[in-house]
């Protein structure tokens, strides 16, 4: 299978590639490095990194940037960074990506339990992460070809313990139960479904 992963060079990509490339073929695309350097928050940039990557059967997104801080200081500027990043670019990547996928195909797309457990200084993730929540659930009765679409969502994970003292009492998600959550998109049936993991 070959897989496109984008946001290859963070903490969830780089461990999803180490898992994944040993059975299928991988496309590592993030901002600055990878085999294709995209800027997700682009429309032309997502367009020439599928011309560049061709076809494909499955893509699995792990980036999505948002902004973090305090409640008082969010304002319109803030708040679109995780409009035009997690919610607009994963979007995106979709809308664009449809056109080049293989029949029966996949996108994996991430959120988080900030949708559903808000933290303080998170409020743009969690408005980001329901609204891709929302967009999987209509794209799945939509997308043609047996495409199928699903998002992951753990809580804090266990690789990024300079962000456990924001989600208090989380118990974190493991890179394994991450990874499964993933294959569970990729390789099984479903459709419209968010793989949670807490």
């Amino acid at each position: 299978m070959k897989i496109i992963i984008v946001g290859a060079s963070g903490t969830m990509g780089k461990y999803l590639v180490s898992a994944f490339e040993k059975e299928h073929e991988i496309v590592k695309v993030s901002t600055n490095d990878g085999d294709i350097p995209t800027d997700i928050t682009s429309p032309d940039a997502i367009e020439k990194m599928y011309k560049q990557a061709g076809a494909f059967d499955a893509l699995i997104c792990t980036a999505g940037p948002t902004y973090v801080g305090p409640w008082k200081t969010l304002t319109d500027k803030e708040f679109r960074k995780g409009i035009e990043g997690k919610l607009m670019g994963q979007i995106n990547l979709v809308l664009i990506g449809q056109h080049y996928i293989n029949p029966k195909g996949s996108f994996t797309l991430i959120t988080g339990a900030l949708t559903h457990e808000p933290q303080l200084k998170f409020a743009n993730a969690s408005a980001a992460n329901g609204a891709v929540e929302a967009f999987v659930r209509a794209a799945a009765i939509e997308l043609g070809n047996g495409v199928r679409i699903n998002a992951v969502s753990p809580t804090v994970i266990e690789n990024s313990p300079q962000y456990f003292p924001f989600f208090p009492g989380e118990i974190p998600t493991t890179m394994k139960a991450l990874e499964y959550g993933f294959r569970k998109s990729v390789s099984g049936a479903g459709t419209g479904q968010i793989i949670t993991m807490h």
